[in-house]
């Protein structure tokens, strides 16, 4: 079942189309990446998935029925990139206010927010003010508060600035540990190996329309170059060999890279070296990363606009 489809969804402010024809759909249990430069339309897509705006022309369905922001919004747990917490109130109250307000009993709400203290290694804060945080204890604090409750549809902007690797550790271990529960992801970030790291679907976004959407594996084979990096005992000796099936592009430590030509296979490339004797130590494909895909597209622009999305 799919827990989230956005179709033809658009938002306007004066003249300008903040959001152009989104559509894109979620199924249970996925960790999704929403990407784009600062200004693409990410933060006012989110805010209507999340009800803060309704949007002047599309639909949102939520669990297969349109959504109700009224009696959904209990089962959506959004963390936003400015953190809204309170900064005179004691964090273990503020933690146990908040659960309320999703719909938990205060005994439930308290029990909850032990058990993700102890996890977060929280326990001694309980008394502490949110303003005697630093940045990264506050973040902690505001990943806990959004998906206590157990949301079925879990939004995360930005959950890593400002923490430490082990803390951001922590944080990524609960993320796989919420969709393998059933929760389902949206992951919202300009750090682009964090995305190749967590999420198994991405969408990108410009100027306020789609340009891009797929799995990530489909998606960095899509945008590969038939790049290859072959290791060799003695790469680095000798001028780069020539031949009809490959073009030597660069060189590592150890390693060819090498660029197939059309009509040719990798087995050509490992037949050549074969044939003239050559120690063969590795063959690798080289795909583009994330974000090499996301500043291509983006600074395209007109190509990016032209671009079919990648349905694998």
């Amino acid at each position: 079942m799919d827990i989230l489809q956005v179709k033809d969804l658009k938002k306007y402010f004066s003249s300008q189309k903040a959001v152009d024809s989104i559509s894109f759909r979620l199924g249970k249990g996925s960790i999704f990446g929403l990407l784009g430069p600062n200004g693409a339309g990410k933060t006012t897509l989110i805010r209507m998935i999340t009800g803060i705006f309704y949007p002047d022309e599309g639909e949102i369905l939520f669990e297969e029925r349109p959504f109700n922001p009224v009696k959904d919004i209990v089962h959506i747990g959004y963390m936003p990139e400015e953190r809204g917490l309170y900064k005179k109130m004691k964090i273990g109250e503020q933690a146990v206010y908040l659960a309320q307000l999703k719909g938990l009993s205060k005994q439930e709400a308290t029990r909850k927010v032990k058990e993700w203290f102890v996890k977060f290694e929280m326990q001694t804060w309980w008394n502490k003010k949110v303003e005697d945080l630093s940045k990264g204890m506050g973040q902690k604090l505001q990943f806990v508060t959004t998906v206590l409750h157990e949301p079925r549809l879990i939004i995360l902007d930005e959950p890593f600035s400002g923490l430490d690797p082990v803390n951001s550790n922590l944080i990524k271990d609960q993320i796989h540990t919420l969709a393998r529960k059933g929760s389902t992801i949206i992951f919202s970030t300009h750090r682009m190996e964090q995305v190749e790291e967590i999420c198994d679907h991405i969408i990108l976004v410009n100027r306020g329309q789609k340009i891009l959407d797929g799995s990530v594996a489909g998606v960095k084979q899509q945008f590969k170059e038939n790049l290859f990096s072959i290791g060799l005992e003695d790469a680095n000796t000798g001028p780069p060999p020539a031949a009809d099936a490959f073009e030597v592009v660069g060189s590592k430590e150890g390693a060819l890279i090498v660029k197939i030509q059309d009509g040719h296979r990798p087995n050509d490339v490992l037949s050549y070296f074969i044939s003239k004797g050559r120690n063969i130590t590795a063959f690798t494909e080289i795909l583009p990363s994330l974000n090499d895909i996301f500043i291509r597209l983006v600074e395209g622009t007109p190509l990016a606009r032209q671009f079919a999305p990648v349905t694998a």
